[in-house]
């Protein structure tokens, strides 16, 4: 197998390939990336983030979970049938990328410049996760993306609260008016035109969802919060899942070391994500909150936005994707259990990127599991789901280039 680091304007991707499996044979790309979300705050970690700890069938590493483990596995199983057959049953190329976690910045371009090299069949990621360690399920939708970063100015400096205090607008409090208009007393999104254009889930849906096995009460055990909280009239998995929203990621200014400062700041920031659903457009959602953010501005102090735009489409798996009806059946022959479909309440950017540029939809075939403190301290992975992904792994990739056995076929209609 034939692999190059291939340059970026930012962290360099991994390419791999193998093509001798025949023209007869699908040809599938393999999406994952190395890179991984800060540690801090480093106080919180049981164990340096960096130096893996193996304890009661978990490793716990900064990364491990999203997205080292899984990605490591494909590997495995690349390096396994080479190994043990001397090739494998589908053409491969392999991409691992080094900036998922900043929005894939220069991947697109990299994609673009290498289409002819990366044209696949289909796309097969190994980023993502699975909804429960409980069921397996496979993950057929994802909501989409657009940040910003602002600041609100004030006095040129910092100023002594005591002297200028009442007389002049404090960039803090105005802050705080800016982000409270941000939603309603109901969680709706209080942006003027941010819901055009988004169509309304179906009865059917909402009774499919109805069906799985979710309750808010597990649900807040897990989290530790006291109560849900969102769009009124749509349960905690519609919320997740197919409704947008705007949230605040941080919020800073003024002093806030130990002890006091009487302070009026000059200037306090704030960094904002939305999730997007299918209907809207990045560009636009962001061009709305923008305008959104200077009508709630109040007189004496001045907007200003940050250079750069991280922006991803909501994504959804066709019904008639070639690997969808393979993926639902080796998971079920792997754990014994028919797979649930669901969505993810995430956005992984470079699967727009895939579809505009290549032409292929990307099945998402992640063993990671939501609850494993994903870019928070003590992230974790199973130890467990290393084998069963690479069983998965093993059996997705005969079955894409060997198909199915006809009564597993049958067995899933």
């Amino acid at each position: 197998m034939r692999s190059e680091i291939l340059p970026t304007a930012g962290h360099p991707a991994v390419y791999g390939e193998w093509l001798q499996a025949g023209a007869d044979r699908p040809t599938v790309l393999v999406y994952g990336h190395y890179d991984v979300q800060p540690p801090e705050p480093l106080e919180l970690w049981h164990n340096p983030p960096f130096e893996p700890a193996i304890q009661d069938g978990r490793i716990t590493a900064r990364g491990v979970s999203d997205d080292k483990a899984p990605l490591l596995l494909t590997v495995q199983v690349f390096g396994a049938y080479l190994q043990t057959l001397g090739r494998l049953p589908v053409n491969l190329k392999v991409l691992f990328e080094g900036e998922e976690e900043v929005g894939s910045a220069h991947l697109p371009a990299l994609v673009r410049e290498q289409a002819a090299r990366l044209q696949a069949d289909m796309a097969i990621s190994a980023d993502g996760g699975m909804w429960s360690a409980d069921f397996p399920s496979l993950t057929v939708s994802g909501r989409g993306l657009t940040a910003l970063e602002f600041s609100v100015h004030g006095p040129a400096s910092d100023l002594h609260s005591g002297r200028h205090g009442g007389a002049l607008h404090n960039p803090l409090h105005a802050l705080a008016a800016i982000i409270a208009s941000l939603h309603d007393a109901q969680g709706r999104v209080a942006v003027e035109g941010f819901y055009d254009g988004i169509a309304p889930l179906s009865e059917e849906y909402r009774a499919g969802l109805r069906t799985l096995p979710f309750s808010d009460e597990e649900y807040l055990k897990f989290t530790g919060a006291a109560a849900t909280y969102g769009e009124a009239g749509y349960s905690t998995l519609e919320r997740q899942w197919n409704r947008p929203t705007v949230e605040v990621n941080g919020m800073w200014g003024g002093y806030t070391g130990e002890g006091s400062k009487t302070v009026l700041p000059a200037q306090a920031h704030a960094k904002l994500t939305c999730r997007l659903v299918p209907g809207q457009e990045p560009r636009r959602i962001r061009r709305l909150l923008e305008d959104h953010l200077r009508r709630a501005t109040p007189p004496g102090v001045r907007l200003e936005f940050a250079p750069g735009e991280h922006a991803a489409r909501a994504y959804q798996l066709p019904e008639g994707h070639p690997a969808r009806r393979a993926t639902l059946q080796v998971l079920q022959d792997v754990y014994g259990q028919v797979p649930l479909e669901v969505g993810m309440g995430g956005s992984i950017p470079i699967l727009e990127t895939f579809q505009e540029v290549l032409g292929v939809d990307t099945v998402l075939f992640s063993f990671a599991v939501g609850d494993e403190n994903i870019h928070a301290p003590n992230e974790f992975f199973r130890v467990n789901r290393l084998y069963e992904g690479q069983h998965a792994w093993v059996r997705l990739l005969w079955a894409l280039g060997e198909g199915l056995p006809p009564q597993q076929g049958e067995a899933h209609g």
